[in-house]
């Protein structure tokens, strides 16, 4: 804009008698012309100059187009994505209930320990149909998450299906004082049963689904349907979760800015070119029982077999996030594999039951008596030097001390994996889809922070090489001088003594199910390890909310299509005010300046016929000029 300033300081001093030109910007000067000079100078390319003129008003208009038009407009894009990203994961304030605008939804997680209710909030939709609602978590006038918890799981009323209404109940009237009251109406609620539920027989399912389904709407005026109340899948599930992280990422806004993008090639889409977008972030989930992998294919994948083709099947899930099904924008192709067994402490149970297995083998085979007294324990490299333990029932106690070698632990762990030599496989010969390791991004939570941050205060960006020395080192110092650093408060505040004996075992298998079961090259830089995302807890819900609500805006589409015409014409209005300024004030001076070249023009004619032949012998001659004054 300095140029613009620069013109606005250009001061044009016209009179009959001089043409002078000032500047006080970037340099002060002063230049005047004479009218005799100005006619052999200006007169003779009159033609040329309004050409020059003609061009400059082109390449100003160009120029505001193209590159000021283009530039401001993305440059208001990626602002308006960018704060809305941010007031999203940084949004602490108490939710506004008094918002006319502001719409609510319902998720009810039911888990196999208990159940919770989640209230979700979001403004209306901006009516850009590449865009998704911008959900958040309601939060109460004391700024905190509107939750609420109850105990048991809903699978616990098995066998007296008709109490499920009854358990539901506090949950949604909790829900229903915090949502004002004429907007119940057009709140969805979804009641999605996960772990607990499965297990049960389906008519035992179908039996606690259907009085939920009858008793729900008599009480609450909800917008709740049949199909909003069901049991979901360990893939579901996962995808919601996925969801959930990436949007909480930022990673659904597809603005070109500086994030890392991926050619996507979109299921079921006729299209040749790949569509390139923002890379989204896959998760890795392990807990106590099971371990999760989910992450977004982008390519077309392949398959060694008819067999693991049909097994794929189930393992990929492809969905469209947006309110448009015929817009590819937000097609995505998921893999999501759920590994029972494979938990942190599912995978130390399967250890210690071999190691009681096989060493009472070994010990009827050769007559020994290893492990079954304190005196005469069996050595356990998966545990700190020194650490005593005692495992298995009473009727058969195994006496454990550890020597706390972590490459020899990791490879008695190997087998615990079930890998098989079929390509493209992981954990216990499941298919696996390839990942691009040199463009991709992942996110590891639950034992994966835990076993990282806890005990050995990496966690963050992992580093394989950094992180199995700093688990080395862990496992082959003495168990009295792990106390001592815990007593002294050198480890993470919710680390537990628990954790520091199964520390080691932890470490070497979480290494072994990364790096040999998911097949992560040890130089792989991607992974992040964190409990929270932005400091906040992300559920697997505020994925399915979104999923389940994808449609809702094209309600607010349609009503922003009626108004778009005027809608565009007032909001660049404001463009016009201040980036056309500058080619006014242009106008204006161009303008000014071949007016006054054609006055002079016209009082050169009228000298030039009333000079005798005599008073211009320099011109009939075609010689040059006399000298004439410039005054600089």
């Amino acid at each position: 804009m300095w140029v613009g300033h620069a013109l606005l300081r250009l001061f044009l001093h016209l009179s009959v008698d001089r043409i002078s030109f000032s500047c006080l910007f970037p340099a002060s000067w002063h230049f005047s012309l004479s009218p005799q000079v100005l006619p052999r100078l200006l007169v003779p390319s009159l033609r040329q100059l309004l050409l020059i003129g003609l061009l400059l008003c082109l390449i100003g208009l160009l120029y505001l187009l193209l590159v000021t038009g283009k530039g401001h407009a993305s440059w208001i894009r990626e602002e308006n994505h960018f704060h809305r990203h941010l007031a999203r994961v940084t949004d602490v304030d108490a939710t506004d209930t008094s918002n006319p605008n502001l719409n609510y939804g319902l998720v009810v997680d039911c888990g196999s320990s208990g159940s919770r209710v989640f209230v979700y909030c979001w403004p209306r939709h901006n009516g850009n149909p590449h865009e998704l609602l911008d959900i958040r978590q309601m939060r109460d006038q004391n700024r905190k998450p509107v939750v609420m918890k109850i105990k048991p799981g809903i699978s616990e009323l098995a066998k007296t299906p008709d109490k499920a209404s009854d358990y539901i109940y506090p949950l949604l009237s909790f829900a229903a004082q915090h949502i004002p009251k004429n907007k119940h109406q057009e709140t969805p609620l979804y009641i999605l049963c996960t772990a607990g539920m499965r297990i049960l027989p389906e008519s035992q399912q179908e039996a606690l689904l259907e009085d939920l389904r009858t008793d729900i709407p008599v009480h609450f005026n909800f917008l709740f349907s049949d199909s909003h109340v069901e049991v979901i899948s360990g893939k579901q599930e996962g995808v919601y979760a996925w969801i959930g992280i990436n949007f909480v990422l930022g990673r659904f806004n597809h603005v070109h800015n500086r994030e890392a993008v991926v050619e996507v090639h979109v299921p079921g889409s006729d299209q040749q070119e790949a569509l390139v977008r923002k890379r989204t972030a896959g998760v890795l989930d392990m807990g106590g029982v099971s371990t999760q992998i989910a992450y977004e294919v982008p390519k077309t994948v392949s398959f060694a077999s008819p067999q693991q083709e049909e097994v794929a099947k189930n393992l990929l899930a492809e969905f469209n996030l947006g309110c448009d099904a015929h817009r590819t924008d937000h097609v995505y192709r998921v893999y999501v594999s759920t590994f029972l067994g494979f938990g942190g402490n599912a995978a130390r149970q399967r250890y210690e039951e071999s190691l009681i297995k096989n060493t009472a083998t070994r010990n009827k085979l050769l007559g020994q008596h290893i492990g079954e007294t304190a005196e005469s324990p069996l050595l356990d490299p998966c545990l700190p030097a020194d650490l005593q333990d005692e495992i298995g029932p009473s009727t058969q106690k195994l006496y454990l001390r550890g020597t706390g070698d972590f490459d020899q632990c990791r490879q008695i762990l190997q087998p615990f994996l079930n890998r098989t030599n079929e390509t493209q496989t992981s954990l216990s010969g499941i298919y696996q889809p390839a990942i691009d390791f040199s463009n991709s991004q992942f996110y590891g939570f639950s034992e994966f922070y835990y076993c990282t941050e806890d005990v050995l205060r990496m966690g963050g960006d992992y580093n394989a090489t950094k992180y199995a020395q700093a688990a080395k080192s862990y496992c082959a110092t003495q168990w009295k001088t792990l106390k001592e650093r815990f007593d002294s408060g050198l480890y993470a505040s919710h680390a537990d003594l628990h954790r520091l004996k199964y520390q080691c075992f932890k470490s070497a298998w979480m290494f072994e199910v990364l790096h040999s079961g998911f097949s992560f090259p040890t130089n792989y830089k991607n992974l992040k390890t964190a409990l929270l995302v932005y400091d906040k807890e992300v559920q697997w819900t505020l994925g399915a909310i979104l999923y389940r609500t994808r449609y809702l805006p094209l309600r607010d589409i349609q009503q922003e299509s009626l108004k778009g015409i005027h809608s565009h014409w007032r909001h660049s209005f404001s463009f016009v005010n201040n980036h056309y300024l500058f080619l006014a004030c242009f106008f204006i001076v161009l303008l000014s300046i071949m007016l006054y070249l054609l006055r002079l023009r016209r009082i050169h004619r009228r000298t030039a016929q009333r000079c005798t032949p005599s008073s211009v012998p320099w011109l009939e001659k075609g010689l040059g000029s006399p000298t004439l004054p410039i005054n600089l």
